[in-house]
């Protein structure tokens, strides 16, 4: 027989002693010798065989694939021990003798049974001592001398066959060579293959537990006869239970009746029935009682007369004040039957059926609790009350204003062909611009830099220096304007830019922008450098943006969404605002997209105006409603004005007072307070406070344009009337 420890080995696994000092001290093992056999390690039964030992091994190896050699000793001593102790005191048998001797024919006395019993530890505790465990005897196991380098480790791989399957027990320190059969389970379970080679995992299985119920069960036991024998516990709570109905403590429940009950809803109204202790209960509506014209005989004066019979028949039964004809009988028994009787007793069995027996809550509240409680005017001063002053030159209507960013002048464009440029305060037209048609839009370049205005005649923008002012100002403005250097290569433009010579030059006029259709409006970026346009068109070609110190102009949308009546730019912000006839669309001109798209809520937007803070904007429409959004709030009007009797031809914002206005075909402004606050919990307050009148109706028309003075709680109104008039 094979040693466990490998093939050839010449080191015994038992210690030196003869077999029968063996015996003999396996009576006189100590505590801690048994405790080596009495469970401390997975011993199989005391009859194992010899091939069951090998397969326990082969399954002990494939836990920890490479098992140390003091574990495989350790089994096959105690296996020999246990077997010396089942034959201690017994006759000696002479067959078992090959066994013994065949058992120890390869055994040898020379070396000791070394045994690691520190358990499951890690061994790096003992790296830094010259031992690494004790033995069964509680002696020191001290590590092999290894005095081999790397030459000599080299050298012993080359030389020894065996190198390969050499492996190191952690547990003594001590080179264990494997078997063919270690090798081969190695082998097996590095490919994934099980540990014992005659298992077959492809055995067929049965399907006991499937999908399809069977008839007969998996077994044909009988049920336990202990099954149908009631406990003592459920016993004794039964008990209890007949007592305590005997007793009376226990009711049993009473039978439901099945015959249905029915409620007289409205028979008796006294507070002590149902519906009377209800909190919200309506008694049930009376019937009125008989009058004298319901009489067999009624007096004389109930008696209709014939006229009143035939008025009775003309009028509609729901008009009639009675559904019948008062009549006079001798007696009672002539009267006949009451045609209707069936009808009305139907009717009111369907009013007391079907009527809400609700109480109706009343609500005392006072009207003028809901009037909103708003601050009064005089405490929202300072606003424009009266009208101050009165300019007058043009002889047709007024259509737009523009005041400088100083606040000094004032120009207006009219249909009589000119712009006329006015000092503020006195109201004297200091210069008179003769232009080729009516002026459609005027705008004063909001940079306080430049002295420049942009005017839209026809087909044309004119860009004007109308050398007011400072002088300085407007020569630096001539500077930047002449200080352009055309680019090499033309790019093409929608538009044609020209400079003014000869008379239009001493006039003012810098540059001229020749469009090929005829403008609607002209609006300034607040840098002062670009500025767009709107034609009278409905192609993509409709809204244009130029820049003046490059003279490039642009069409920024490839298609059209409708008739653009009006745009503007956003004063801190890249954002390009576009009114059509019913929305307004927010464009970002850095990303290029549609941000938003406000619904106006009107017919037919007439003007917008941005707040300062470019928060909100008011719309003003033809349909005589004046729209509030809070572009943080909601696509849709916060709120909806119609203080205006006639159609709203322009509203304004005051670039720093908490005011804007608002001029209609009525000839009046109104000026309202609209306060935002910073805090975005809390709503914008909007108070009209004031009605400005001033101006005539001509030709149906009224207020044409207002504007707000940039740094004064004053407003500027331009009429049909040919007058521009001043509200301080």
């Amino acid at each position: 027989m094979k040693a466990a420890g490998g093939e050839g080995s010449s080191r015994p696994l038992l210690s030196t002693l003869p077999l029968e000092e063996q015996e003999g001290q396996s009576d006189d093992l100590t505590d801690s010798d048994e405790s080596v056999f009495s469970g401390l390690e997975d011993s199989g039964s005391d009859s194992i065989t010899e091939d069951e030992e090998e397969d326990s091994g082969v399954e002990e190896k494939s836990e920890g694939i490479l098992p140390p050699e003091n574990m495989l000793a350790e089994e096959v001593s105690k296996k020999k021990v246990r077997s010396h102790r089942k034959n201690k005191g017994t006759e000696h048998n002479p067959q078992e003798e090959p066994l013994l001797q065949n058992e120890y024919v390869e055994d040898s006395s020379d070396e000791e049974d070394i045994r690691n019993t520190v358990g499951n530890i890690p061994m790096e505790w003992y790296q830094d001592f010259p031992h690494i465990g004790y033995d069964l005897d509680g002696k020191k196991i001290y590590r092999p001398i290894r005095t081999k380098d790397e030459l000599d480790k080299f050298l012993e791989k080359m030389e020894s066959p065996d190198y390969w399957r050499t492996v190191q027990d952690k547990m003594t320190g001590v080179d264990i060579k494997l078997s063919d059969e270690q090798v081969d389970l190695v082998h097996r379970l590095q490919r994934g293959q099980f540990g014992d080679v005659n298992f077959n995992p492809y055995e067929p299985a049965i399907d006991f537990f499937s999908s399809q119920v069977m008839i007969h069960p998996v077994t044909n036991r009988p049920a336990d006869k202990r099954s149908f024998i009631p406990s003592l516990i459920e016993k004794e709570k039964v008990s209890k239970l007949v007592h305590a109905i005997k007793m009376g403590w226990i009711k049993p429940r009473k039978p439901k009746e099945d015959t249905p009950a029915f409620y007289d809803l409205w028979a008796q109204e006294d507070p002590n029935s149902i519906l009377g202790r209800h909190k919200m209960h309506v008694p049930a509506p009376k019937l009125p009682l008989p009058g004298h014209e319901e009489s067999y005989n009624p007096p004389p004066e109930y008696l209709p007369t014939e006229e009143e019979k035939l008025a009775w028949e003309q009028q509609e039964p729901s008009e009639r004040k009675l559904n019948f004809v008062p009549r006079r009988h001798d007696c009672l028994r002539r009267v006949p039957a009451y045609p209707r009787f069936i009808h009305e007793r139907f009717e009111r069995c369907l009013d007391l059926y079907l009527c809400p027996r609700q109480r109706k809550m009343r609500v005392n509240v006072d009207p003028e609790d809901l009037i909103p409680k708003l601050p009064k005017p005089r405490d929202l001063q300072p606003f424009p009350t009266v009208q101050a002053l009165v300019y007058r030159g043009h002889t047709s209507l007024v259509r737009c204003l523009s005041v400088s960013p100083s606040g000094q002048w004032l120009a207006s464009g009219s249909d009589d062909g000119t712009v006329k440029f006015w000092e503020v305060c006195t109201a004297r037209c200091v210069k008179t611009l003769p232009v080729e048609g009516a002026v459609k839009s005027l705008a004063w370049n909001p940079n306080p830099t430049v002295c420049l205005v942009g005017i839209a005649v026809e087909q044309s923008v004119l860009l004007v220096n109308p050398s007011l002012g400072d002088k300085l100002l407007y020569g630096a403005t001539d500077q930047l304007l002449d200080a352009y250097v055309p680019p090499e290569e033309e790019r093409p433009q929608p538009v044609t830019w020209e400079e003014a010579t000869g008379e239009e030059r001493s006039r003012g006029v810098r540059l001229i922008v020749r469009h090929g259709k005829s403008l609607k409006q002209v609006t300034w970026h607040a840098k002062g450098d670009y500025f767009a346009t709107v034609v009278q068109d409905n192609s993509h070609l409709q809204v244009l943006i130029h820049q003046a110190s490059k003279r490039w102009s642009q069409a920024p949308f490839r298609r059209s969404k409708g008739q653009v009546q009006r745009v503007l730019f956003h004063p801190l912000r890249p954002f390009f605002f576009v009114a059509t006839q019913r929305f307004i669309r927010v464009y970002n001109l850095l990303k290029q997209e549609l941000t938003k798209k406000l619904h106006a809520n009107c017919q037919w937007v007439s003007s917008v105006a941005l707040h300062p803070a470019g928060d909100n904007l008011i719309c003003g429409s033809y349909d005589s409603k004046l729209t509030w959004f809070d572009l943080d709030l909601s696509t849709k009007p916060y709120r909806v004005l119609r203080h205006h009797k006639a159609a709203l031809r322009a509203v304004a914002f005051h670039p720093h007072y908490p005011l804007f206005a608002s001029g209609s075909d009525d000839g009046s402004v109104i000026v309202c307070h609209g306060m935002v606050y910073n805090d975005l919990l809390q709503n914008p307050l909007i108070v009209p406070v004031k009605v400005l009148k001033g101006h005539a109706l001509t030709h149906d028309l009224g207020v044409l344009d207002v504007v707000f003075h940039p740094s004064q709680p004053w407003v500027f109104s331009a009429g049909a009337d040919a007058t521009v008039r001043l509200f301080t």
